[in-house]
Order: structure tokens, then C-alpha cells, then sequence
């Protein structure tokens, strides 16, 4: 796919070191500019391993994370304190340890603190509105064997949203059913879309991605792209390419 980066590391512990040390040293960039950067974050294992790397390294670096606001891509609509939540797992393993500003996290509201998915899409919406600076500094993203991105799965409503920024996901094909997801135009408004895929169970779904054809609607991961994009990959996830 023309416009993409890809970037192969022999293994998944070198992936996450060098996807570490480029999210620090963009962020450290963008305040040095006197910007306040926002990045949108992902879940899964290979996210909370990179999440853990960068609060290990917290405290050797220059960023300034109180100055930096946090999103997530999509959420899991289940209670707050349900371990699937992806706000959960990045609290427990990165910003409950780098001294983030409780005002810059903002969360997709929890199935105990509204009553649909739809009204957690409505109030997330509106917090984008109100604190969101009109753009991602970065957007990291997973991609699913089944080439889903955040939670626009394959031939599901939400990949053909329109002027809206998110929407509710029922019936998904992965458990949770219910959850809440930015949809195709929220995502690409992003100066860098950063895809992290670690594992050969996520090889033919990278290779259908980043084919010269194919359909969105059959590998939503090919429907994000930022100013800049750039697959991260262990050697095992870019086995098919």
C-alpha cells in the first residue's frame, strides 16, 4: 500500500523498545513546539507490554506526561472496573505510574456509569468536542486476525458512519458484544497512525491490509490512515508480506 511505512523488528520485545522510544521522542518533540500532544490509545497484550516499557522508562525521560492528553481508540461498553476495559489495563500498567494529569484521561464512559453504548458514543463525542485539539499527535492502533481496527469489525454499520466521531458496536464478533469505537473519520484526523502487530496470528490479516487491493469492508485495517502511517511489526506478524 503506497503512503505506508512498515517497520520489521526480529521479535516482539524489540518492537515494543523501538515503538517506546519513537512515542517519547515524538511527544518530547511536540512539547518542546509548546504543544499539549494527544494520543489515542489501543489495548491488548502487545499494547500493555508497550505500556509497561514506557513507564519503565518514565522516569529517564524528558516528557512532561502531566502535558499530555490521553484518548483510547475504542472501549469495551462493561463496567468500570471490568479488567477487559482497555482504560483499566493502560491505568494499571502506565498512567497510574508517570504522574498524568487526571484531567487529560479521558475515558469512553463505563456500562455503569450510563445506560447505553450509544449514550457512552454521545458523551465521548462531546468530550472530543470540548478537549480534544481537532487531531491525534499519534493514534496507536492493534489490528485483529480478522483485519479489525479498534472496533470496526469486518461487514459490521459502524464502518459506513458518517459525520460522527463515535458510534456504538453491537453483536461484535469478539466478546464483549457491546462497545463503543471512533469511527473511519475520527481516526484520520491524526498526524500519525501507528499500527502495532506482534505474532503470526496477525500475519494474513497485516498481509490483507497492506495489499495494493482490497476492500475496507472485508479488512477495516486498510480504511486508517494518518499524515504519516507506520506498521510496527515482530518478524512473525510480517511473515506474509
Amino acid at each position: 500500500m503506497s503512503g505506508v511505512e512498515v517497520r520489521r523488528h526480529d521479535d516482539a520485545d524489540l518492537l515494543v523498545g523501538d515503538v517506546a522510544s519513537a512515542l517519547l521522542e515524538r511527544l518530547e518533540a511536540a512539547q518542546a513546539r509548546g504543544e499539549v500532544p494527544q494520543v489515542g490509545l489501543t489495548g491488548g497484550s502487545i499494547a500493555g507490554a508497550l505500556h509497561r516499557e514506557l513507564a519503565r522508562r518514565a522516569a529517564d525521560s524528558s516528557l512532561d506526561w502531566s502535558r499530555v492528553v490521553f484518548w483510547w481508540g475504542d472501549e469495551r461498553f462493561v463496567p468500570a472496573g471490568d479488567p477487559d476495559r482497555n482504560a483499566l489495563q493502560a491505568r494499571e500498567a502506565l498512567l497510574d505510574h508517570v504522574g498524568v494529569d487526571p484531567a487529560n484521561v479521558h475515558e469512553v464512559p463505563a456500562s455503569d456509569e450510563v445506560a447505553s453504548a450509544e449514550d457512552a458514543a454521545a458523551a465521548y463525542s462531546e468530550a472530543l468536542r470540548e478537549h480534544g485539539a481537532g487531531f491525534f499527535e499519534v493514534l496507536m492502533l492493534g489490528v485483529g486476525p480478522d483485519g479489525h481496527c479498534a472496533s470496526l469489525f469486518p461487514g459490521h454499520p459502524a464502518l459506513e458512519a458518517r459525520d460522527a466521531i463515535a458510534v456504538a458496536v453491537h453483536d461484535s464478533p469478539k466478546p464483549p458484544p457491546d462497545r463503543v469505537t471512533l469511527t473511519f473519520e475520527a481516526m484520520e484526523r491524526c498526524r500519525a497512525v501507528w499500527f502495532i502487530a506482534s505474532g503470526e496470528g496477525k500475519a494474513e490479516a497485516v498481509a490483507r491490509a497492506l495489499a495494493d487491493e482490497g476492500s475496507v469492508f472485508e479488512t477495516p485495517a486498510r480504511g486508517v490512515r494518518g499524515d504519516e502511517t507506520v506498521w510496527w511489526l515482530d518478524e512473525a506478524a510480517a511473515s506474509a508480506l
